[in-house]
């Protein structure tokens, strides 16, 4: 999804979890710094895009404190189903070892 775009709406927005609203968050203000540089330099195609990317920053901001006043709702994290963990006794043999160096060190 590009920052900017009709597709960031504050309806897409809700279903971001927290951790992803600051990436996209970041993004555009990368973004914008990038942009602004170009236009200190004369390099700038589209001044529209710096508008767009200022309106999906404050879009941003407005649904985190949302969140945080308890306005908006946060989405439900998506449990996934727990690996199995792998057991195996050349695993547990350097444990053992490290736990008697230790002990001898004391």
């Amino acid at each position: 999804m590009a920052i900017g775009s009709k597709e960031l709406r504050p309806t897409e927005l809700d279903t971001f979890e927290n951790e992803r609203l600051a990436d996209e968050l970041k993004k555009a203000k990368e973004e914008l710094f990038n942009l602004r540089f170009q236009s200190a330099t004369g390099q700038l195609e589209s001044h529209g895009r710096l508008r767009a990317v200022k309106r999906d920053i404050a879009r941003i901001y407005t649904v985190l404190r949302e969140r945080e006043l308890g306005i908006r709702a946060t989405p439900a994290p998506v449990e996934t189903a727990p690996k199995a963990k792998k057991s195996s006794k050349k695993a547990e043999k350097p444990a053992e070892s490290t736990e008697a160096a230790t002990a001898e060190e004391n």
